[in-house]
């Protein structure tokens, strides 16, 4: 991203955008060019296609083709605003992570940000400048082939697939004047109510209601933690054009250098616009910046080739670092395993111990049935002459406690049966 500072003077293109509307069930497309420079921004030309799913794609893409002609923007490729149902628009805190850590940071959290399957998500995101947001896009992988089937059909070169909330937090900085620190703007779409904001507690905001427009402005101000008695804007007020989506497109067509680089479209199926525009600029632009660039690299030149050596005795001892790493893991590997051997020989000679403890403590009435050894517990079952003194006998040994009847005693022909569950303990001392 450019600096602020110097985003005027870089405002300079021309570009498209469309917006995929529906209303009442009927998807159109609103479509427009603008002319960009640093003194403003000229819209050059509109186009709207009505139901254009149910129309041939030859058709429409005509109706586009002569449209381009006409402002002689043939080999500008369009932004598109994808649906809102399309796209699930999210805000990740991330501070402290690093550009170059933000893509890891990112994919580790994407799974718990959307509810679809992992191979079933085409997702794209950037970071807010300035602030440790990130803004993430998800779409479904059919939803994004199904449009990019259409405009291919169509003939229609596009350039990228994007979200409202990353076209209008791009159009508001175009020539890096700020937004007020706290907006909240609305637009009305068929039977809900799409909100976009921007606060110092929540960097953007983009939600739909299907409430009220005085419920949902309350409910977009108690999100974005801003006055209640704020009053929402118009969309199309605050980016001074109508449609406001479009138009908010088209600026990122004619500036992508400028504008949040959240793009859905898959990057093998993205058209570039011409650039030609820029090389007389981009020229003079480049040999201004050697010029300044060779001034302020001398002082730091003896700087960077002392970094250079250190990374290169760096790399140099990282082998056997890592070397050294693998053996400590390697020994602890092998103490773990020791301690496990040591404790299967121990848990061994203990349940032998229950065993003869058993053996010694019931009376030569008892016999057993069934013994069954755990690591907590002891379960025996048998028959003997009188079963209510068994659990005495063997609370009283060291090796077990809180002795009882799984099931009450049974009267039979020989005697009783029982049924004891016990507790395994360490020797009493």
């Amino acid at each position: 991203m450019i600096h602020a500072d110097f985003k005027k003077w870089f405002a300079f293109g021309s570009g498209i955008g469309i917006e995929v509307a529906e209303s009442q069930a009927v998807e159109s497309l609103h479509i427009t060019a603008v002319r960009v420079r640093p003194t403003g921004v000229r819209v050059t030309g509109r186009l709207n296609v009505e139901d254009f799913h149910h129309q041939a794609a030859g058709v429409w893409g005509a109706d586009y083709a002569a449209f381009v002609r006409k402002l002689d923007l043939r080999s500008v490729a369009a932004t598109v605003v994808l649906p809102r149902r399309d796209v699930i628009v999210r805000q990740l805190s991330l501070p402290g992570v690093s550009d170059k850590d933000l893509t890891s940071a990112i994919q580790f959290q994407i799974d718990g940000l959307h509810p679809y399957a992992e191979d079933d998500v085409v997702s794209s995101w950037a970071r807010l400048s300035g602030t440790p947001s990130v803004l993430v896009a998800i779409a479904r992988r059919a939803a994004i082939d199904r449009y990019a089937s259409l405009f291919a059909e169509a003939g229609i070169k596009i350039g990228g697939f994007t979200c409202s909330a990353a076209a209008i937090y791009s159009a508001l900085r175009i020539f890096g004047a700020a937004p007020p620190v706290e907006l909240l703007a609305f637009q009305p779409m068929d039977d809900r109510v799409e909100y976009y904001g921007e606060s110092p507690a929540h960097g953007v905001f983009s939600a739909s209601f299907d409430a009220t427009e005085t419920r949902g402005s309350a409910l977009a101000c108690a999100e974005l933690r801003i006055d209640p008695a704020t009053e929402p804007r118009a969309l199309e007020t605050l980016l001074s054009a109508a449609p406001a989506l479009p138009y908010a497109a088209a600026l990122t067509s004619a500036c992508p250098r400028l504008s949040l680089p959240l793009n859905l479209l898959p990057v093998e199926q993205r058209e570039s616009s011409s650039r030609a525009m820029w090389i007389p600029s981009a020229a003079l632009g480049a040999i201004v910046l050697m010029l300044a660039g060779a001034l302020a690299a001398l002082p730091g030149f003896e700087d960077r080739r002392y970094a250079r050596s250190l990374q290169a005795q760096i790399k140099a001892i990282e082998p056997k670092a890592g070397r050294a790493a693998a053996i400590d893991k390697e020994v602890a590997t092998a103490r773990r395993r020791a301690l496990l051997l040591d404790e299967f020989r121990r848990r061994a000679k203990s349940d032998m111990d229950v065993l003869g403890e058993m053996t010694r403590i019931l009376p030569p009435t008892a016999w057993l049935n069934t013994l069954d050894v755990t690591r907590n517990q002891v379960m025996l079952a048998g028959e003997t002459d009188q079963a209510a003194p068994l659990l005495k006998l063997i609370d009283a040994s060291p090796f077990f406690e809180s002795s009882e009847f799984v099931m009450p005693p049974i009267r039979i022909a020989t005697g009783e049966t029982f049924r004891i569950r016990t507790n395994r303990e360490a020797l009493k001392q």
